[in-house]
């Protein structure tokens, strides 16, 4: 049970107290309401004695009373009817509320607010942590005062209320007071009326009620003096006969009134009154001119409500005991009406409340005390005398009271508790009354001797309800005894309750033992068995009963050891059930409120969501708008588990009460709504125009939009573009001020900038909606909400900052998507647009929208995913305006100790762009751009830039990754087809055609790298497109044409172009601006080629200078036809190198256009020689020799656009490949030397295989042309035009170990050596000598020697050779060099010498002369090498016989 003010020790003398009549004359009753009070009302705050009462029991024995209260009430001759009882508790308890406010804070988040109690406790600790140490931490905080002030009053009033019954002796009356006034004409005889009045309501037969203790009630007289009015010695007069008549102790003089009426207001007087009758006197406040008291009219005496609170003749029809809920409001408000500016005892001073108090000290200490000794004393010797017996109760025995029953009954009389009434003489009842007499005076052991005597006895003679009645009375008795010599018999008030409700089924009396019962054993901290008893009294007969009992035992569950929290909530939620059934709204209000905050947070859904139902309808009828959206909310935003239709109706009474809300403060600003679901990091910004879909052949560059998914590599990779394109333009530095342009922010990209938008271009802001509920959501009228600050030219502010939703359309324009349809448990997105007109600073804070729900529908299919697209098509049953605010948390922090330490979160700015002026605006559009390509296919398309911003845009350039997929041309490109719509077998290239004299032979031109916008050394990725003037106006277009040739690699390739152009007038804040596209293209297999070149044997060329070689081309055409590739033919190969050209082909066939089928291989060889020597010295080191050779009737310029441009990107990318490290870093002497060895192995020749190939496509023949480069760098080194697939190499063991630093060799390989010089023996393939004549054959060898370095070189040539291995020993026969065995020559740079030698064979056979071992040294180098060129071809010669 909650706590109580009151002890139960205070609590039950206090609800037991002798009661006292008032009998009052006209004129005294006058008297005292000239205070607003009748004379009982008078006398209640002064009814308790302040000191200690001295009685003797019947054993002389002497007996204190401590705090003793007497009860005096005016007589009321009817008994009360239940009806009226139950509604004046009803408005008891209404009346007593919480503190005012403290309900509206229950609905909170974060921490609990315990309002369990009339004070709010703060629990900082999570309840579902522990709930035991949250409510012991709670019992033992100083602010845990869990009162329940409605409950003691509905006790108090309760107890008081009972009416007098025949089988226990409490509440009837002990004494009657008779108050005549001194002013009247004959005070003794209107004493004598009063007596004899009050004998025939004792007496008669007429009257049943009230209840009288014994025939012979003490009558006390009581004259009341007017001070102001009253003649003072006519009263002492009057009083000196009373005393005479009635005996000094019978009679009182009583004077009051001391103050005139109209002095009121001099003085403030304190009002103990109010106390004791604003507490119950809600709906019972009378007014007290209701016109002359006549001794007839006892019914119409004014009552005090603590003891008798109806008066039956003016109830009328009593209403029902759960009154409603709209008289309830109506009396109260009456109540206060009638009590406002009313003041009691205005007329009385301290001294008159100082004789009020020494009045009823007197009528205890002088009548009523010595009254009851009497009385008790008489009951005592009678009920002895009677039996015969000892003298004292104190030793009796249950033969006492034995003799002289009833007359005999039936059994089933006998258990008829109705059937069974004792006659008032009956000597059990004198033992009742005995016992009630002691229990008033506190005298507890002598009343439990007396309740358990006679308890046996009624319970002998089956009289249950007279039992039930000594079985409780003697169970509380046993409890007070002083010093508690027994236990509490609990199961004596078991017994009674029992028998109360089952047998006796009176309610009112079983209540009672229960609410005494449960304080005592509250008071021993027997909370369980409390809470059992509670709760066993709950019935249907009544709510009010039912919901305080459930609520006191929820504090019990509470106040428990080990507080049981759930059931606490459990038994909160049936009392704040009954509450409301009772019309309680408030109380039942609150019972849901504290529920709610044990079942908060713990995912108990369905639960929450009903008690939060319950809270929203309660306070809607309370006029708690606030608390009932709140409630409201609290359903719609939890993942409900509820049916569709459940969640249908939620929504329905959220909004119709939302509406009322609005309509209290139609002007106020927008409420937030909770539905539907935003996810506000889900916000995506778009700055600019939508994309244009495509138009037939035209296609516009994909550029950025929100239908695009965010990826990361991508981003970086634009990033890096944008990076290298601004550098370019910047002259190879990237300005500090540079920051990488950004159309669509969203939660990947860096939003710690405000971003820049462009006036008169759309800001699309993407908002990311979910409908958490089973029934769709019909949004209207949803539009962005913002607040704009406008800046002049200098970033001046122009006017005040103010919030719009649709207003001021001159400086943003605002779209309204008038219906946007959300399905059950949908997520959808909405693209609102703003229009900037006006530079300035804007701030996008949320979406502005009525929320509805759709007439009779629970599902509705989709339209479309356009937003707006629903516009119309439904129609609103009810809808709210509201506003929900796009609040974004920014990253992270964690860069500084203190951020990471710590948990602080960036800026996120995307909602807060600056509004710049105005900027060029470029649209690309691309013609006839292919999607599917062939490896190395060359393609004209044409692109077409527009301007369609009124500010006139230039330096346009491009750049990508994949540079060697597009050129744009150069000059010499005028020559090919300009118009789109040229013939579509039209070449690309640029063609001359030749006669058949050059077939086979090499025509040459030349070119430098710079002509084509490249050159090897630096990166070519940004490339300018070549408007005419360089600037393209406002309004104005321009068609290039762009020739793409396709990846050498098969499968899907992702270009990227970035468009980079700047306004003409250059702006502060942005310099630059960009566009982007991904082009697609799918490439499938053509022809794969392959080339070698190694050194011609031969020496003598046309020029007298060695440096001839041989290339070996080999085409293979790997397309497997299903690109509709009929065949290729070899149109042309071309040559380009700064040292080296093509010279002529050495296997010319007679059929000149080399075709390959699918899967066919073709090879081709060519002889190659170095560039003339005069050109090689003109020419700078840029400038690249082409010879083509080609096998038709037409010649492709090879150093000519589109040719040259895609072999200059290839050889780029090429260059841009990881270099050999000996190459890259030349450092030491000693790398000098092996570097120039190198370089007599290197070849720079580069290869080009232009082809053509016949395309099946759409029953059409199409002819489409192509070219492959192989760059071949070393002599005897394959290339391929395509990289090759490495082979995974094989699983190794792990090496535990750090390797040793491994510097990389100096010497050069065997293959390089073998090439610094170039050695060739002149012989005669035969000779014949005669050996029968001479037996030695001599033979003439010419040894030429070549160096191939550009350095000077040692070379040692060593004849002593022989040849060891027995391969060559079996092969060729042994031979020797003649004359000089060792030669010492130094030859320059490039230069050839010759040496005589002599061979001496001595028999006929065939020899190799392939042995004279050649060494050679750098000229300034001390390290000697040795070449090689024997072991590559044998020398062989035959002997003959001549």
């Amino acid at each position: 049970m909650a706590q109580c003010v009151q002890s139960v020790q205070e609590l039950i003398p206090d609800s037991f107290v002798p009661c006292v009549a008032a009998l009052c004359s006209d004129e005294a009753e006058r008297l005292t309401r000239l205070n607003h009070l009748s004379f009982a009302e008078l006398l209640k705050p002064f009814s308790r004695l302040t000191s200690e009462v001295h009685m003797r029991d019947p054993n002389n024995q002497l007996h204190i009373i401590k705090n003793l209260k007497i009860a005096v009430s005016n007589i009321v001759t009817q008994s009360p009817q239940p009806g009226a009882i139950g509604k004046l508790l009803n408005d008891v308890v209404s009346g007593s509320q919480p503190a005012e406010g403290s309900v509206a804070n229950v609905i909170t988040a974060g921490d609990y607010d315990l309002n369990i109690s009339d004070r709010s406790i703060k629990a900082s600790v999570p309840w579902y942590s522990n709930w035991k140490d949250t409510f012991m931490e709670l019992k033992e905080s100083s602010l845990y005062t869990a009162t329940t002030p409605w409950f003691e009053s509905y006790r108090e009033t309760f107890l008081q209320s009972m009416p007098a019954s025949d089988h226990e002796f409490l509440n009837h009356y002990l004494a009657c007071m008779l108050v005549a006034s001194s002013g009247e004409a004959e005070p003794m005889e209107q004493f004598s009326k009063l007596s004899q009045e009050q004998h025939r309501i004792q007496h008669n037969s007429d009257y049943s009620y009230p209840k009288w203790f014994i025939p012979n009630t003490l009558k006390y007289y009581v004259l009341l003096h007017d001070v102001t009015s009253g003649d003072e010695q006519r009263a002492e007069s009057i009083y000196e006969e009373m005393k005479q008549k009635y005996g000094t102790q019978g009679c009182y003089l009583l004077k009051i009134n001391s103050r005139a009426p109209n002095r009121a207001s001099d003085e403030q007087i304190p009002d103990p009154w109010s106390q004791y009758l604003q507490k119950n006197n809600i709906q019972h406040q009378e007014s007290y001119e209701d016109g002359p008291y006549t001794m007839t009219s006892i019914d119409g005496l004014p009552n005090n409500f603590r003891v008798h609170p109806l008066q039956l003749d003016q109830c009328g029809d009593p209403p029902n005991t759960d009154g409603s809920d709209h008289t309830k409001f109506a009396s109260v408000h009456e109540t206060k009406k009638a009590s406002t500016g009313v003041i009691r005892g205005a007329c009385l001073t301290l001294t008159d409340h100082d004789r009020i108090r020494q009045f009823i000290q007197e009528f205890t200490f002088r009548g009523l005390l010595p009254h009851i000794e009497k009385t008790i004393r008489q009951l005592n010797d009678q009920l002895i005398s009677r039996k015969g017996l000892s003298r004292s109760l104190f030793s009796a025995t249950k033969k006492w009271f034995s003799g002289s029953k009833v007359p005999e009954k039936s059994i089933n009389e006998l258990k008829n508790t109705s059937g069974l009434l004792y006659p008032p003489e009956a000597p059990e009842l004198q033992i009742r009354k005995m016992a009630d007499l002691c229990f008033l005076v506190q005298h507890y052991d002598l009343a439990y001797s007396c309740y358990h005597t006679a308890k046996k006895d009624f319970l002998n003679d089956q009289a249950m309800l007279y039992a039930a009645g000594a079985l409780e009375m003697a169970a509380v008795s046993a409890f007070l005894q002083p010093g508690a010599p027994r236990p509490y018999p609990a199961h004596y008030m078991d017994t009674a309750i029992q028998t109360y409700r089952d047998i006796c089924k009176n309610m009112v009396l079983a209540e009672r033992c229960v609410l005494l019962s449960a304080e005592i054993l509250k008071s021993q901290s027997k909370y369980s068995e409390a809470a059992a008893l509670l709760i066993r009294l709950t019935s249907e007969d009544s709510d009010l009963r039912s919901a305080l009992l459930l609520e006191q035992a929820a504090h019990c569950f509470i106040n428990m050891k080990s507080p049981m929290v759930r059931k606490y909530a459990f038994h909160m939620i049936l009392a704040g059930h009954r509450f409301s059934k009772a019309g309680q709204k408030k109380h039942a209000l609150r019972c849901y409120c504290q529920a709610m905050q044990v079942y908060k947070g713990k995912g108990w859904s369905l639960a929450e969501d009903h008690i939060n139902f319950t809270i929203g309808r309660q306070s809607y009828t309370l006029r708690q708008l606030d608390n009932a959206v709140s409630a409201f909310r609290h359903i719609l935003i939890n993942e409900s588990k509820q049916s569709a239709a459940q969640q249908g109706a939620f929504l329905r009474e959220y909004l119709y009460v939302y509406k009322n809300v609005n309509q209290l403060s139609p002007d106020g600003p927008l409420p937030q709504l909770p539905l539907p679901y935003i996810n506000s990091s889900a916000t995506r910004v778009f700055f600019g125009h939508d994309r244009r879909p495509a138009d037939g052949e035209k296609q516009a560059a994909t550029h950025v939009s929100l239908d695009q998914e965010y990826d990361c590599e991508s981003s970086h990779q634009w990033r890096e573009l944008e990076e290298h394109v601004v550098a370019v333009a910047n002259k190879g530095v990237i300005p500090s001020s540079f920051y990488p342009t950004q159309y669509c922010l969203n939660s990947h990209s860096d939003n710690s900038r405000f971003p820049l938008a462009v006036v008169e271009e759309p800001i699309t802001v993407e908002v990311a909606f979910r409908n958490p509920l089973k029934v769709p959501l019909l949004l209207s009228d949803l539009s962005l909400l913002w607040r704009f600050q406008p800046k002049d030219i200098n970033g001046k502010d122009i006017e005040t900052v103010r919030e719009r939703v649709t207003g001021e359309p001159e400086m943003i324009g605002t779209e309204v998507i008038s219906e946007f349809l959300i399905n059950s448990e949908e997520s959808k997105v909405a693209r609102l647009k703003l229009f900037p007109h006006h530079i300035g600073e804007l701030h996008i804070l949320g979406v502005v929208y009525n929320l509805g729900t759709i007439q009779g529908s629970v599902t509705v299919d989709g339209i479309g995913a356009l937003p707006g697209c629903h516009t119309g098509k439904h129609s609103l049953s009810m809808s709210v305006r509201g506003r929900q605010d796009l609040e974004i948390q920014g990253p992270r922090l964690n860069n500084t100790k203190e951020e990471k330490t710590s948990v602080k979160y960036g800026p996120d700015r995307r909602l807060d762009p600056v509004v710049t002026e105005e900027m060029p605006l470029l649209e690309v559009f691309f013609i006839h751009f292919p999607t599917g390509l062939l490896c190395g296919e060359i393609r004209k398309a044409y692109v077409e830039f527009v301007n369609v911003s009124k500010c006139p845009l230039t330096g346009l350039k491009v750049v990508s990754k994949r540079p060697e997929f597009f050129t744009f041309g150069v000059n010499t490109a005028a020559l090919t087809p300009l118009s789109p719509s040229a013939s579509e077998n039209c070449s690309a290239y640029k063609t001359v055609v030749t006669g058949p004299a050059s077939a086979g032979t090499a025509l040459v031109s030349f070119a430098s790298s710079g002509d084509f916008g490249t050159s090897t050394g630096q990166q070519p990725e940004a490339i300018p497109v070549p408007l005419p003037d360089s600037v393209l106006l406002p309004g104005a277009s321009v068609q290039l044409p762009m020739w793409l040739r396709g990846p050498d690699e098969e499968g899907v390739h992702e270009i990227n172009f970035l468009f980079y152009y700047e306004s003409v007038k250059k702006q502060p804040k942005r310099r630059h601006r960009i566009l982007r596209h991904t082009a697609v293209i799918c490439t499938s297999r053509s022809l794969n080629v392959r080339a070698t070149v190694c050194r011609s044997n031969s020496l003598e060329d046309e020029e007298g200078r060695g440096g001839n070689m041989l290339v070996f081309v080999d085409v293979e055409n790997t397309n497997t036809s299903e690109a509709g590739v009929k065949e290729f033919h070899m149109v042309q190969v071309s040559s380009s190198s700064r040292h080296w050209q093509l010279h002529k082909s050495v296997n010319t066939s007679e059929n000149k256009d080399a075709k390959l089928a699918s899967r066919e291989k073709g090879k081709f060889c060519f002889k190659a020689v170095r560039c003339k020597q005069k050109e090689a010295a003109t020419q700078s080191s840029e400038k690249y020799t082409f010879a083509d050779i080609i096998f038709g009737n037409e010649q492709i310029i090879s150093s000519a656009s589109p040719c040259a441009d895609f072999f200059y990107r290839s050889l780029s990318s090429e260059l841009k490949k990881p270099q050999d490290p000996l190459s890259a870093h030349p450092e030491k002497p000693v790398e000098d030397a092996v570097r120039l060895i190198q370089k007599c192995s290197e070849v720079d020749l580069n290869i080009v295989v232009l082809w053509k190939a016949y395309v099946v496509e759409d029953n059409k023949q199409l002819i489409v042309e192509g070219q492959h480069h192989v760059a071949v760098r070393a002599l005897g080194k394959e290339a391929f035009s395509q990289s090759q697939k490495q082979e995974p190499p094989e699983m190794e063991l792990l090496k535990f170990f750090r390797p040793e630093n491994t510097t990389v060799s100096t010497r050069p390989s065997v293959e390089q050596l073998s090439n610094l010089i170039k050695t060739s023996l002149h012989y005669p393939e035969s000779f014949h000598h005669p050996f029968h004549q001479k037996s030695l054959c001599l033979v003439p060898v010419t040894l030429l020697l070549s160096n191939c370095s550009k350095a000077d070189v040692d070379v040692i040539v060593d004849l002593r050779h022989k040849t060891t291995s027995p391969e060559a020993l079996e092969t060729h026969g042994s031979f020797t060099w003649l004359g000089q065995t060792q030669y010492k020559l130094q030859l320059k740079s490039e230069e050839t010498q010759s040496l005589q030698l002599k061979a001496c064979f001595v028999h006929t056979g065939v020899y190799n002369l392939g042995t004279p071992r050649v060494f050679a040294k750098l000229l300034d180098q001390v390290t000697v090498f040795e070449t090689s060129q024997q072991n590559s071809m044998p020398a062989l010669i035959i002997i003959n016989n001549a």
